[in-house]
């Protein structure tokens, strides 16, 4: 067994010791009521990087529908499939007492396209994988602020978060190919979210440090540069209804990657944004669906990858407790 597949179990074992310990202490609140009194979607759905949030951006709520004297989470599965590549996220989301987050997520990001014309063009098998792999570990705080409670005030709900991020393909991110600088790397984030509730909308401010490079899943740094780098991160969302929502995101991202391999890969990156539609029938079940524009995530235009926007469509679903 290598060291990877044994992260791997040790990883599933947390985040099924993680939902059990959750719905234990769930189950055994004083509160008559089996859901708390937050709003529809005002935990947000799960992020692409395992945070309570929009599709794109965490935002600045605590992932759940627990209030300040009970703990809450969810268990989430995104899929992403843009023109040539795809990705899976899976997690576990946990809030506790509305204050503090926690967050596990596992993503897996195919690139058997990209691999199968590089091998046909050059006769030899460059990257070596059909997949790359990386692991989340995120954490959050409340620290101003309460979006439902306030939404009648200017203040906003303001949380500061971590992400840490390892990637499980560090040879082949930090090889000749692709050429980060590490393979793990720590996001750190502010976030400001407005509640408009006389107006339904909702409204949030994202800004991250980072040196990740397509959100870590091509390492960390780079040649061009080696530093962190501050994104801006934004989201809109309107309340069709008390359980619909629709909306937009915008995330900037770093480049850190130019060109590898006497310039024959083209590693630029662009920044994303997407359009969303949020659906959740109860408090215990979310769905979200999303067109999201990627830009270009890597171009090998000798071989016929041509890859410079990729568009995708994206699926999620959450299951809360």
């Amino acid at each position: 067994m290598n060291n990877q597949t044994r992260f791997k179990k040790r990883l599933l074992a947390t985040v099924v010791s993680t939902i059990t310990l959750g719905m234990s202490i769930s189950s055994s609140t004083t509160q008559a009521e089996t859901y708390s009194n937050k709003l529809l979607l005002t935990g947000g759905v799960s992020q692409v990087e395992g945070a309570a949030g929009g599709g794109l951006t965490p935002w600045a709520l605590i992932g759940g529908y627990g209030t300040n004297n009970e703990i809450g989470g969810n268990v989430h599965y995104t899929y992403a499939k843009t023109n040539d590549f795809r990705l899976d996220t899976y997690g576990v989301t946990l809030g506790i007492y509305d204050r503090f987050e926690l967050s596990v997520a596992q993503q897996s990001f195919d690139v058997s396209d990209l691999r199968g014309k590089v091998k046909a063009g050059l006769g030899a098998d460059a990257i070596g994988r059909d997949e790359i792999e990386q692991t989340i570990i995120g954490a959050k705080v409340r620290i101003l602020g309460e979006a439902v409670l306030e939404a009648d005030t200017w203040m906003p709900q303001v949380a500061v978060g971590l992400q840490y991020k390892k990637n499980h393909d560090g040879d082949f991110v930090t090889g000749g190919v692709i050429g980060a600088k590490k393979d793990h790397g720590t996001d750190f984030y502010i976030a400001a979210t407005k509640l408009l509730l006389d107006k339904n909308i909702l409204l949030n401010g994202t800004v991250r440090m980072t040196k990740a490079n397509q959100f870590g899943l091509l390492g960390f740094g780079g040649d061009k540069h080696d530093s962190y780098s501050p994104e801006l991160e934004l989201s809109a969302a309107y309340l069709l209804a008390k359980n619909v929502a629709i909306g937009a995101e915008y995330r900037t991202k770093p480049h850190n990657l130019e060109n590898t391999v006497g310039g024959a890969v083209d590693l630029k990156e662009d920044d994303a944004f997407d359009v969303f539609v949020a659906y959740a029938p109860t408090k215990n079940i979310s769905l979200t669906a999303a067109y999201v524009n990627l830009g270009n995530i890597a171009t090998v235009k000798a071989v016929g990858a041509d890859y410079g926007k990729q568009d995708a469509v994206y699926l999620s679903a959450q299951l809360g407790f």
